[in-house]
């Protein structure tokens, strides 16, 4: 029987995971196989378990569970750890490993896909949530010249400044009047509503980036706000999709797979 892996989530019909994984293993000559697994909203460990009675090896966790995900995992990655949330378990034995892969998966496709390095840059970063969280010490890895998070309440926005500590800096979106940012970071969940952050006019540089974690075949009214700014680049958050998933994949498998095919076929089913 070839190994099994899923992704866990609900809803999780949506997941572009199966195929990329697919393709993954294509690539690199691996026997296994990747399915889509629905776990009701009180039963994430019940179906965890189940699955793995199965014989089953590694999971992505996508949303509601990557909080449970990461009270599950009796080892966890420093990036797990600093994120408090995983997105990838691995089954060995009996232990279970947990990691979280995203900010990996947005600074790969920013400097391998796009071109565009973190370093010395100065970035604005949306948000205060899940999907921030996960990605602000790999951005601090990288040197930018500012790494800037703004949020609706600074409340929250102070629990990660005290987490993360130096190399970061908090703001009220009002209090971005006046500043100029290389790098856009959109990480608010607002795009999945239709709406747009209150960003003030002007706050991307000249020949500045726009990138939403956000992806989907419409454009999200941050990329539309980034659009009527002047912004040329402006990119969505289907490669960092990918680029996590591979992430995932060595962990499981010990093997690199090659991205920018995959990232195309993608491109190319949503164009």
């Amino acid at each position: 029987m070839p190994d099994q892996y899923a992704v866990i989530g609900n809803p999780v019909a949506h997941s572009k995971s199966p195929q990329i994984h697919a393709e993954f293993a294509r690539q690199t000559g691996q026997d296994l196989r990747y399915d889509r697994l629905l776990a009701p909203t009180d039963a994430f460990i019940e179906t965890v378990n189940a699955f793995r009675a199965r014989g089953g090896r590694g999971l992505n966790v996508t949303l509601p569970f990557k909080g449970e995900a990461f009270r599950l995992a009796g080892v966890l990655s420093e990036r797990a750890r600093a994120a408090q949330a995983v997105n990838t378990l691995k089954f060995e034995g009996n232990a279970t490993f947990g990691d979280n892969t995203d900010g990996a998966g947005l600074v790969n496709d920013l400097e391998r896909n796009l071109g565009c390095p973190v370093t010395g840059r100065r970035v604005l970063l949306l948000g205060a949530g899940g999907a921030a969280r996960g990605v602000i010490k790999p951005l601090l890895e990288q040197q930018p010249a500012r790494l800037v998070l703004a949020n609706r309440t600074l409340g929250k926005a102070q629990l990660l400044l005290q987490i993360f500590g130096s190399g970061l800096e908090i703001s009220a979106y009002a209090a971005l009047a006046g500043q100029q940012f290389d790098l856009v970071v959109n990480a608010t969940s607002a795009s999945l509503a239709g709406k747009l952050p209150p960003l003030p006019a002007g706050v991307f540089a000249p020949g500045g980036q726009a990138y939403d974690m956000m992806y989907g075949r419409a454009e999200t009214p941050f990329l539309a706000f980034a659009r009527s700014e002047g912004v040329a680049a402006r990119v969505d958050g289907l490669g960092m999709l990918v680029e996590q998933a591979a992430e995932s994949f060595f962990i499981w498998r010990g093997l690199h797979p090659d991205t920018a095919p995959v990232l195309k076929l993608l491109r190319q089913a949503t164009a």
